[in-house]
């Protein structure tokens, strides 16, 4: 899992094996309105859900995976 905290308050969740390059063939969106937020599902060319997208998720997702995540900003956690 990645998180940027500074410039998007974004989380990636990679559903694949570690340093795997996978092409991103389709992303389905979830009603912002339904989850209260922004969270893209990333599919692959066979329809294999490969990760998912989650935005504001400072206040989606539980504070210790945010912390454990591999940061992609400057900011400390």
């Amino acid at each position: 899992m990645t998180y940027d905290k500074k410039t998007a308050d974004a989380a990636y969740v990679y559903l694949t094996e570690p340093h795997a390059l996978r092409e991103v063939a389709r992303m389905y969106p979830c009603d912002p309105v339904a989850v209260d937020a922004m969270i893209n599902l990333d599919f692959d060319k066979q329809g294999r859900l490969i990760g998912i997208e989650v935005l504001a998720a400072s206040s989606k997702m539980p504070k210790h995976l945010l912390q454990s995540a591999e940061r992609l900003d400057t900011e400390c956690p």
